[in-house]
């Protein structure tokens, strides 16, 4: 089950082409939904165009091609939400769903993972998520959280946190 979520991040070249992208560049996403899980393929926009229309990707998207910063060491070694959402993504408990769900809402709101589409894949809703700066994909389950829920997993991941 974990391994089907791990979506490896995004790619500096074309797949088809093998091309480097550029700054500024636009380019596309294909994630494909097969038995071994995710599979995601990054593609130029002339691949994009001379592709096979009958092969269609679970989701698709146009992302402009930023290249990843440079990483500054952290001063303080502090386990933050993004880390703790990597530990649960990479685990196979499945009780973490809920917490997953939260990081990924907190995420969202500092613009770290912006939302690419919402659908169902047949067990029930997912949210698609790229990082903004790695181009990383976040394929989380939707846990369908009540609002009577809501309160104590908030507080866990609060907790966590600490």
């Amino acid at each position: 089950m974990a391994g089907e979520w791990d979506i490896k991040g995004r790619s500096g070249k074309c797949a088809v082409t093998g091309q480097d992208f550029q700054a500024g560049e636009y380019f596309y996403t294909l994630l494909f939904h097969d038995k071994e899980g995710f599979r995601r393929t990054d593609l130029s926009e002339e691949a994009w165009r001379q592709r096979n229309d009958n092969i269609q990707p679970f989701s698709f998207w146009r992302s402009k091609f930023e290249p990843p910063p440079a990483l500054q060491p952290e001063p303080l070694a502090r386990e933050t939400a993004e880390d703790l959402l990597r530990r649960y993504m990479a685990g196979t408990d499945t009780r973490h769903a809920n917490t997953r769900y939260i990081l990924a809402l907190m995420l969202e709101r500092k613009r770290l993972l912006k939302q690419i589409e919402a659908r169902d894949d047949g067990f029930g809703r997912v949210l698609i998520y790229e990082h903004a700066k790695t181009g990383e994909v976040f394929v989380i389950p939707d846990p369908a959280l009540r609002l009577d829920q809501l309160e104590a997993v908030q507080n866990e991941v609060a907790a966590l946190l600490r």
